[in-house]
């Protein structure tokens, strides 16, 4: 047994009653600049990092960059 239309109208008329129109409104309006900020934050590019001075989670360097910096010292 599914809803029928006028049960669904019912619910709407029922939600715009409790909550009004400019509640619902402006929460649509909130989360519409939300979505707007995450697309946002997505789109920015993390700096990127020296070959020399790369780094894991962890905090520890990656074998390149370990290898990178010997060579580099040797040089020296």
């Amino acid at each position: 047994m599914g809803l029928s239309i006028w049960q669904i109208l019912i619910v709407v008329v029922l939600v715009i009653l409790l909550f009004g129109r400019g509640k619902i409104s402006d929460l649509m309006g909130d989360v519409a600049q939300g979505i707007k900020s995450f697309r946002k934050g997505l789109s920015d590019e993390a700096p990127e990092a020296k070959d020399g001075d790369a780094r894991t989670i962890e905090g520890t360097a990656t074998p390149e960059a370990q290898d990178a910096k010997a060579s580099e010292t040797l040089k020296q």
